[in-house]
């Protein structure tokens, strides 16, 4: 099929997270599983600095095939923002004269600064469409104390934790800490992703080593009880009327489903796709993503995380508001199971967007 008019979409990648060189390689799944046919793209990249750049689409990574040592090319123009000017809303910062009209955002931004409603926000004020969750769903996603409240008082099973601020470092008790969520635990920043941050505790020693490093990512940290089980995810798609994909399994082959093992070492876990399951605990895992999904507000696309006990018992770990799509990425691979191949994936991903702006646009703005 032939278009008259290409879609122009911007694709933001990079930033300033700690999740930098994963925001990369996904940006490279994601430019070539677009359809050409249909959509252009206009490629702005991130640097760790905050310093956006409009990229080549031949040399706008180098290293892109060394997950190791991807990097953003920084020799494109500088570019900024210019809100409300929707002809020409990327406007470059030496040179004036160049400006580009972009028809709809996908950030491809994971971790701070990109997946916690800070970009989102700055799209919406530029009145921009966007693929995916909006700035409240954005923020609620990323937070995980917010997250793990929320869904406690809709019902839905999480681990127990606790919290604690910078300011109340000093008064951490372990003997207390252990009595309440025992041992082993687990200590993470609240506002973080991909398991950076993240440590397993077995020890007092372990534990004031990871309270450490926690603090390090973020000024408020989770301590977290340790829930024996499956590690399985599930994929869900959708604004008002969300669907959930088929369910997969992590079966890490270390400690922990670190980072070094999600985005670098395809040795590091094992990836069962579809997991192996019986229908109704699909079905009932679908259920609770989807419910997950809305309590907290997404849109776009999400994927649910969750543990499942020997009892079979479900208990939510986390959700991702902009999921991985690299080539070990669970996310596009459980849509591509559940009959959603990556290239309309992602067409389907820009519709929602487009759609959602285009009922926002309705919505009076005075009386």
């Amino acid at each position: 099929m032939v278009f008259l008019k290409k879609i122009n979409v911007g694709i933001l990648f990079g930033g300033k997270s700690t999740e930098h060189e994963v925001s990369l390689q996904s940006a490279k799944n994601v430019i070539e599983a677009l359809d050409k046919e249909k959509y252009s793209v206009t490629l702005i990249g991130i640097d760790k600095t905050g310093h956006w750049y409009l990229n080549d689409k031949s040399e706008f990574l180098l290293n892109g095939n060394d997950p190791q040592h991807i990097t953003l090319n920084k020799t494109g123009q500088g570019v900024v923002l210019i809100p409300w000017q929707e002809k020409e809303a990327l406007r470059g910062l030496a040179d004036s004269s160049i400006s580009n009209q972009i028809d709809v955002v996908f950030p491809i931004l994971h971790g701070c600064y990109g997946e916690d409603g800070t970009v989102q926000g700055l799209l919406k004020l530029a009145n921009i469409p966007f693929v995916g969750a909006g700035v409240l769903g954005s923020a609620i996603g990323m937070d995980k104390d917010v997250a793990k409240r929320l869904l406690r008082d809709a019902g839905i099973s999480i681990a127990d934790f606790l919290v604690c601020r910078r300011g109340e470092r000093d008064g951490l008790n372990f003997s207390e800490i252990v009595k309440k969520l025992g041992l082993p635990l687990f200590v993470k920043p609240a506002n973080a992703g991909s398991s950076v941050g993240v440590s397993k505790v077995k020890t007092e020693q372990e534990f004031y080593k990871a309270v450490t490093e926690a603090f390090a990512f973020d000024t408020k940290i989770l301590i977290e009880e340790y829930i024996a089980g499956r590690e399985v995810e599930c994929a869900v798609l959708g604004n008002e009327k969300p669907i959930a994909s088929r369910v997969g399994e992590i079966i890490a082959q270390k400690e922990f489903y670190s980072y070094q093992a999600k985005y670098i070492d395809e040795n590091g876990a094992a990836l069962d796709i579809p997991a192996k399951l019986d229908e109704k605990d699909e079905k009932r895992i679908q259920q609770v993503a989807v419910e997950a999904y809305k309590v907290l507000c997404c849109e776009g696309m999400a994927r649910v995380d969750f543990f499942m006990t020997a009892d079979k018992r479900l208990v939510v770990n986390e959700i991702n508001t902009i999921p991985g799509f690299t080539s070990i990425s669970m996310y596009p691979k459980l849509w591509e199971i559940s009959g959603i191949p990556y290239t309309q994936l992602i067409d389907k991903l820009i519709q929602l967007a487009l759609h959602r702006h285009e009922e926002v646009q309705q919505l009076k703005t005075s009386l």
